[in-house]
């Protein structure tokens, strides 16, 4: 089972700013939707599903990114997630939006997710077969805060100049 989810997507006209650029707010609807798409096709976990038959789902807690480079109109970039830590109720995901060829980083993204009841409107449990999935694709990282994580992947980057 992929344990990093790769997706290419191109940027769309209507998402840029007059500049060309994507427009800030549009990247997390770009690593969004690409990460429902992936968990879909690789996992099997239609989340919209879910919901649907068991009135639970994960909302959005807290984002935190870092640009690094802009997304050109047109352009066709990669974005690669991966599920960097979770506990019984929380997910915690990173993505990074690539050009084409994964040698120039333009964004970097930690999204928190709360695992949630709409039936008793509090937190929920995970399911046993999603802590079974969560425990085999996680990729867990050294840094637990943010810009750490951060300046480990400029350094890396560096490096491999």
């Amino acid at each position: 089972m992929e344990k990093v989810l790769k997706t290419k997507r191109k940027i769309r006209f209507q998402d840029c700013d007059p500049f060309n650029h994507l427009n800030n707010a549009k990247y997390l609807e770009y690593f969004i939707n690409t990460r429902e798409d992936q968990i879909a096709e690789h996992y099997g976990l239609d989340i919209f599903k879910l919901m649907k038959t068991s009135a639970l789902s994960w909302v959005v807690a807290s984002n935190q990114i870092s640009y690094m480079r802009p997304a050109f109109t047109m352009e066709t970039v990669l974005i690669d997630s991966q599920l960097i830590q979770y506990t019984d109720n929380v997910l915690l995901v990173e993505m990074k939006m690539w050009n084409e060829d994964e040698t120039e980083l333009k964004a970097v993204l930690w999204i928190k997710f709360i695992h949630y009841s709409f039936q008793t409107k509090k937190v929920a449990n995970h399911a046993d077969d999603l802590m079974q999935l969560f425990q085999a694709v996680v990729v867990p990282v050294e840094q637990t805060i943010f810009e750490n994580r951060y300046m480990e992947i400029i350094k890396k980057l560096k490096e491999t100049a």
